[in-house]
C-alpha cells in the first residue's frame, strides 16, 4: 500500500505541475482571440489580442501593437481575467511547493500522518488553481463568442485563439493532479492488517496422563486400563 501511495502522489505531482507549466505559459500567449481578413489570394491581415495588447499582422509579417490604456479604463471582463490567472499561476507555485513537503518520497516535512495532511493540502491548492483558471478562460472565451454571434454586433468579430485551449488543459491537468493529491491522504490513513499465525490444532495425546516407560521415552496410557483383572481377586 504504501509503494502504491508513492507513485500516485508522483503521478499527481508530474500532472500538476504540467498543468501549472500550461497555465503560466497562457499569460504571455499572444493569440487570445484572433480574426483574418482573407484576400483573393492570400491573407491580407491577421487581428489578434490577449490580456495586455491588440495586434495587427499585415501580410508581409509585420505587426503592429497597441497596449491597453490604464487598468481603470479596461473592460471588466479582461480586468476579471487577468486577476484569475495571475492568481492560478501563484497558487499553482505554492501548490508545488507545498507537494514537495507531502510526497513520501522527500526527506523533509515532518512524519507521514504531517506529509499526508500538507499533500492533501497541496490538493486543494492545486484544484483551486485549476477552476481559477478554467473560470478565466471560459469568461474570456464566452465574451468572444456572445460578440460573434450578435448580429447586432458591428465591430471587429474574433474566435477563440490558441491560448484559451492550453489554458482549459492546464486547468484540467491541475485540477487531475489536485484530485489524485486528495486521495493519497485516504490510503495513507488505511490501517495496517494484522498478520496472524496459524499454530494448528491441539494435540489429543497432550492431554493425556504420561507415564515414563521401560526405556526411559514417555508413552501414553489410558488411565481407565491402569488396573487389570488380577486387582480384583
Amino acid at each position: 500500500m504504501g509503494m502504491a501511495s508513492t507513485a500516485s502522489e508522483i503521478i499527481a505531482f508530474m500532472v500538476s505541475i504540467s498543468g501549472w507549466v500550461l497555465v503560466s505559459s497562457t499569460l504571455p500567449t499572444d493569440y487570445w482571440k484572433v480574426s483574418t481578413i482573407d484576400g483573393t489570394v492570400i491573407t491580407t491581415a491577421t487581428y489578434w489580442a490577449n490580456l495586455w495588447k491588440t495586434c495587427v499582422t499585415d501580410s508581409t509579417g509585420v505587426s503592429n501593437c497597441k497596449d491597453f490604456p490604464s487598468m481603470l479604463a479596461l473592460d471588466g471582463y479582461i480586468q476579471a481575467c487577468r486577476g484569475l490567472m495571475i492568481a492560478a499561476v501563484s497558487l499553482g507555485f505554492f501548490g508545488s511547493i507545498f507537494a514537495l513537503f507531502g510526497m513520501k518520497c522527500t526527506k523533509v516535512g515532518g512524519s507521514d500522518k504531517a506529509k499526508a495532511k500538507i499533500a492533501c493540502l497541496a490538493g486543494i491548492v492545486f484544484i483551486l488553481s485549476g477552476l481559477c483558471s478554467m473560470t478565466g478562460c471560459s469568461l474570456y472565451a464566452n465574451k468572444i463568442t456572445t460578440e460573434f454571434f450578435d448580429p447586432l454586433y458591428v465591430e471587429q468579430k474574433y474566435e477563440l485563439g490558441a491560448a484559451l485551449f492550453i489554458g482549459w488543459a492546464g486547468a484540467s491537468l491541475c485540477i487531475i493532479g489536485g484530485v489524485i493529491f486528495c486521495f493519497s491522504i485516504s490510503d495513507n490513513n488505511k490501517p495496517p492488517r494484522m498478520g496472524y499465525a496459524y499454530n494448528g490444532a491441539t494435540s489429543v495425546l497432550s492431554s493425556r496422563t504420561k507415564y515414563p516407560g521401560a526405556e526411559g521415552d514417555f508413552k501414553t496410557t489410558n488411565p481407565s486400563k491402569q488396573f487389570d483383572k488380577n486387582a480384583y481377586v
